[in-house]
């Protein structure tokens, strides 16, 4: 019996259209029924198991889709979702998997087995100056396996939006100057090819270049049973806090500077920064 297996991560707009891609070795086989039974087993907030079935409409957009489906909000984009197909069967299964325990990736709390490249990539820009560049850097940056993705410096003024003439300029600089002082993004040394693509750390032949780094906050979150800071704070005072970088990265001389100050002010047990991360001083959060 032909049995289909796939992984895919879900990215926000499947999430925001009900659908989720189907293989082709599928398609030849369903394509003749009006509609398809779609089971999503899923465990809300990685806990309470539920199975509900979707009459689901097999859609042709750039591939073939179900569409139809009802995703739970614990659903976030990165999210793995399995499809199991027998082909003695007309049911298709849809199945996440949770994660032993929830994790908070800067603000948002997953609660199930995600892939940490679409959670950077499917980052939804906010109004703010700082949060377009940010998604210039997670959107266009070239992103490593552990989500955190650089970008030339230099290629901001004609990629972001912003940094078209006085007031532009002025503008970009201020954006920039708040994800550093805000621990989003760092400085590093890198580089880039003839293309413009950028490499950290650095490759030889290449142009070096100044780039900007970002390097998602990963941290356990609350267990959905225990009382803890919801997700999505607005303004709020951030305590001064290590920050993992990517392998082979390591804090600025600032970086290590500021991270002694606060352990002499505070009179801290640890007394140096660890390696591999960054520290990022308190500061006020706009949300």
């Amino acid at each position: 019996m032909k049995t289909v297996t796939r992984r895919l991560a879900v990215r926000r707009a499947d999430l925001d259209a009900g659908v989720f891609d189907v293989p082709e070795e599928c398609v030849e086989a369903l394509r003749h029924m009006v509609t398809v039974p779609v089971a999503l087993e899923h465990k809300a907030k990685g806990i309470t198991t539920a199975r509900q079935v979707f009459c689901a409409t097999l859609q042709q957009d750039i591939g073939w889709q179900f569409g139809g489906i009802e995703w739970p909000e614990d659903v976030r984009p990165g999210v793995f979702v399995t499809l199991i197909w027998r082909a003695a069967k007309d049911e298709v299964v849809l199945r996440t998997a949770p994660l032993t325990e929830p994790m908070r990736v800067d603000n948002a709390v997953y609660y199930h087995e995600y892939d940490p490249k679409v959670v950077t990539r499917d980052y939804k820009p906010g109004a703010a100056n700082w949060s377009k560049v940010l998604h210039t850097i997670r959107h266009l940056g070239h992103v490593l396996d552990d989500g955190s993705a650089v970008f030339a410096e230099a290629d901001l003024p004609k990629r972001s939006g912003l940094g078209k003439g006085s007031r532009g300029t002025f503008l970009l600089r201020n954006a920039v100057d708040q994800l550093l002082r805000e621990g989003y993004v760092t400085r590093v040394d890198g580089s880039v090819d003839a293309t413009g693509h950028p490499s950290y750390p650095a490759l030889d032949g290449d142009e070096p270049a100044e780039m900007l780094l970002y390097a998602p906050l990963v941290e356990p979150a609350p267990h959905p049973d225990e009382p803890g800071e919801p997700s999505d704070r607005r303004e709020h005072w951030v305590n001064g806090f290590l920050r993992r970088l990517p392998p082979g990265a390591h804090a600025s001389e600032r970086q290590l500077s500021l991270h002694q100050q606060t352990v002499e002010q505070e009179e801290l047990d640890e007394t140096e920064l660890p390696p591999g991360y960054t520290f990022v001083k308190k500061h006020h959060r706009n949300g």
